[in-house]
């Protein structure tokens, strides 16, 4: 009996799927647990294995984007009739019913693009934005403007009309007679953009976001910390470490032990509920080249600072291949997003649902301090964090903020606790 593909749900959040390609071909056959697909989700990229034994009878979106649950195959016995199953499926109004077997790529490519856009994308020299043209290359235009445009020698090509359906009137003639290129005989610079497709991941992360800034009220705490004593600290471990301990372990370190004080902070809304974490997974935001990844650092109050450099060190790594697992992005108590090695003084950053609480750090800046009366060196770093004022109250995040930067000023408590 054959059996229907549906796009799965790979992950939490997914909503729809995108078809990179496939890694069987109709007719082929197939055993359970055999790489069918790779399908782009909104974390990350996975293989799809088949739930199925038999043949590949028909695939019926060869690439693009669709929702969860959609027909995307059929695997069965040789010769079964696949089209009347798929026939049966859309009568029972089985979800992703516009896959019919007349155009199953159609039905679901992609959204269309604009003919500029495509270009864009498709070329790569510079697009010239023409006035619109009739179907014998003509542009349209009325005879005044025509007549203009040939007494000025202007190209009626480099005009983009204002009139109905794009057409080129007199006063187009006029203001493109006015332009400094026009008027020294060069052509007009071409007013070109490049519409890009979202990718899974980046459709996520405005969902997400979206849903955590106007859902969860935020607001703000900002506290600078003196890093002078962690900048010795660092150097003097560096020097004898085989693992080169970074500004971020420390930072990390420090904001798991603060959460293990202030549990009221590694928390989360869930509605009809307030829930407490009795553990700190700490999420770490990495830039990858689509957007941005949350790999989580599991128990980390309880690790060391050359266990969080080597773990955050793998994850990131991975995490730019797209190659971490679902598990490593999930379950996050709180989150650090770190902007500091790109010279970011300050900053406020999105809460990471299911988070009650996010700490954007910023970067260590060289500054004069007064010490003691006189003006010194000294080595600021500012970090602002983020709150659900449903979870977390003022007094609350400010209380957490102090622990920290005790931590941080006081670094050899890093060490020993």
């Amino acid at each position: 009996m054959a059996e229907i593909i549906r796009m799965p749900r790979l992950s939490d959040t997914m909503e729809e799927g995108t078809i990179i390609s496939w890694l069987k071909k109709e007719g082929d056959q197939v055993e359970t647990g055999d790489l069918l697909a790779e399908v782009e989700t909104d974390k990350a990229t996975m293989e799809m294995d088949s739930p199925a034994d038999g043949v590949l009878l028909h695939i019926a979106v060869k690439e693009g984007t669709v929702p969860v649950d959609s027909i995307i195959a059929i695997i069965g016995e040789e010769g079964e009739d696949w089209k009347a199953i798929l026939a049966k499926a859309e009568k029972e109004n089985a979800p992703a019913t516009s896959a019919a077997p007349a155009a199953p790529q159609e039905a679901h490519s992609k959204e269309p693009q604009p003919a500029a856009a495509v270009s864009a994308q498709a070329t790569t020299g510079p697009l010239v934005e023409q006035a619109p043209a009739g179907g014998n290359g003509r542009v349209k235009a009325s005879p005044l403007a025509r007549s203009m445009a040939k007494e000025l020698g202007i190209d009626l090509h480099l005009i983009q009309g204002s009139g109905p359906g794009g057409r080129v009137i007199k006063r187009d003639v006029e203001n493109f007679r006015q332009r400094p290129a026009a008027t020294a005989g060069m052509a007009a610079p071409a007013e070109t953009y490049t519409d890009l497709p979202l990718s899974q991941m980046r459709k996520t992360i405005a969902r997400r976001l979206s849903e955590s800034k106007f859902t969860a009220p935020h607001f703000y705490l900002t506290m600078e910390i003196m890093m002078d004593k962690v900048r010795a600290l660092r150097k003097e471990i560096n020097a004898i470490s085989e693992e080169k301990i970074s500004f971020n372990d420390f930072v990390i370190k420090a904001v798991a032990l603060a959460l293990r004080q202030h549990p009221a902070v590694n928390a989360s809304w869930l509605d009809d509920r307030i829930r407490r974490y009795h553990y700190v997974h700490i999420g770490v935001a990495v830039a990858v080249e689509e957007g941005l990844m949350v790999p989580v650092l599991r128990h980390a109050d309880h690790l060391g600072l050359s266990q969080i450099h080597t773990s955050v060190k793998d994850l990131a790594v991975r995490a730019r291949e797209r190659k971490l697992a679902l598990e490593e992005m999930q379950g996050n108590t709180f989150t650090i997003s770190n902007l500091g090695m790109f010279g970011i003084e300050e900053f406020t950053a999105i809460i990471n649902p299911p988070d009650a609480c996010i700490l954007a750090v910023g970067g260590i800046m060289e500054k004069p301090v007064v010490r003691d009366g006189q003006i010194v060196p000294g080595y600021p770093m500012k970090v602002t964090l983020s709150c659900d004022h449903r979870v977390v109250d003022g007094a609350t995040g400010s209380a957490f903020l102090q622990t920290l930067k005790q931590l941080l000023e006081e670094p050899l408590r890093l060490l020993v606790v």
